[in-house]
């Protein structure tokens, strides 16, 4: 029999940290070494029923754990956030996208150290946490401890769909009205923060494109494909109740902006990318585990604005993409949460660089987009699924253990002797 492969992960959300377990459940499967179960997880707010709704993924439901266990799996891995790693079985794997600034919480580091492996998504978030040092003191301020990465951590990086996401000249599945011919794409969360201050930095990004093209003759438009904490009309009014606030900041006659909010699916927003008039996509993030996006963006062959810093830096070419220059700066008090540290620091974009960057972009569109086709060409030969599929094979087998068959005895039917 094949050794117990138990994955707990929230691999039925509509979340970035449910994709990141189909592909990686996925992976584990295709290897046909182990016996794959899975344990449901939630993410944060995010709705399930993705695998119901992606017929391509529905055989994940027929992996779901139903019997009981009598003993610990051989293999057990946790697709989340550290804190939250326990060893459950003999040898025991945290999964991770990581951390998106310099350093890493404690806590997380200790969840780290109850794992015989530790498999994160950039060279950035590896880095942050080898270099995470924390003291335990006592009630009086005595130091009676120190919280290091003590255990292995290997760079899985998020390989991206070959047959889901690429150049596609059909009409958009999605149905909304664009009269530019030129638009920039953003795709992205809108989390807590000052304007400048919030992890994507979509506030900086609306404000930098309306003083950057306002009073111009010739303008080209900003699409948000961004939420909250949720779909919800709620939801959707903060986020054109936050865009209001910052036009009335910016005067003169202004670009447009587009919202588009909610879940969509793989398809779509396949789709959304090679929308027409969408010509290049544009981050100004403060700091990624990965950036995922951004790898499924690259291979429309369209341009590519972004920071020059964390995550995303193990898969764009500063050869062929436009990389916004800037310095490292504390995480400001309204964006500091539990795993955002205000003693970490994250990446602030050089606001004229930015202006500079977007100007380019839009006027010299064929000097980009040649760079682009090669930065296509770099992602599609390196970042692919296949070849994440087949890094997570070496890994397993370079670290794992060899468990001792299981054979499965067969009783032989026992013939009564005549009296």
């Amino acid at each position: 029999m094949k050794p117990l492969f138990l994955i707990s992960c929230p691999f039925d959300t509509y979340s970035g940290y449910g994709a990141r377990s189909r592909d990686v459940v996925k992976a584990i499967i295709k290897t046909d070494k182990y016996k794959v179960k899975l344990i449901s997880q939630p993410w944060g707010n995010t709705r399930f029923g993705f695998c119901d709704d992606h017929p391509e993924w529905e055989f994940l439901n027929n992996h779901i754990l139903n019997e009981e266990l009598i003993d610990k799996p051989e293999f057990w891995a946790q697709i989340t956030v550290p804190n939250e790693f326990q060893p459950m079985g003999k040898f025991n794997i945290g999964i991770t996208a990581g951390i998106e600034t310099t350093l890493a919480n404690g806590a997380w580091v200790e969840g780290m150290n109850r794992m015989n492996l530790n498999l994160v998504s950039s060279e950035h978030s590896k880095t942050s946490f080898k270099n995470a040092v924390w003291e335990k003191k006592d009630k009086a301020g005595k130091t009676i401890s120190s919280i290091r990465l003590e255990k292995p951590i290997e760079v899985l990086f998020e390989g991206v769909n070959l047959d889901t996401y690429f150049p596609d000249n059909k009409p958009c599945m999605i149905d909304f009205d664009i009269k530019e011919s030129f638009a920039f794409l953003f795709v992205g969360h809108w989390l807590q923060g000052e304007i400048g201050q919030d992890r994507k930095n979509v506030g900086l990004l609306v404000k930098a494109f309306l003083e950057t093209f306002k009073n111009k003759s010739k303008q080209p438009a900003l699409i948000l494909k961004t939420s909250g904490a949720n779909s919800s009309y709620m939801d959707k009014n903060e986020i054109l109740r936050k865009i209001h606030v910052i036009k009335q900041s910016c005067k003169g006659n202004l670009p447009n902006i587009y919202l588009l909010h909610g879940d969509f699916t793989d398809k779509e927003m396949n789709s959304l990318y090679n929308h027409s008039k969408v010509k290049a996509m544009v981050s100004l993030t403060k700091g990624e585990g990965f950036g995922r996006p951004l790898l499924e963006f690259t291979l429309t062959k369209k341009p590519l604005i972004a920071t020059k810093w964390s995550g995303h830096m193990d898969f764009l070419n500063p050869k062929f993409t436009t990389l916004i220059n800037g310095k490292l700066e504390n995480v400001h008090p309204s964006a500091a949460n539990p795993m955002l540290l205000k003693e970490s620091q994250w990446f602030s974009p050089d606001h004229k660089d930015i202006s500079k960057s977007l100007k380019s972009v839009f006027e010299n569109y064929k000097k980009y987009s040649e760079l682009a086709k090669r930065q296509a060409h770099y992602s599609k030969t390196n970042f692919d699924w296949e070849s994440m599929k087949d890094k997570l094979d070496n890994l397993l087998t370079a670290f794992a253990p060899e468990f001792p068959k299981q054979i499965e005895l067969a009783i032989p039917e026992l013939t009564l002797p005549t009296l």
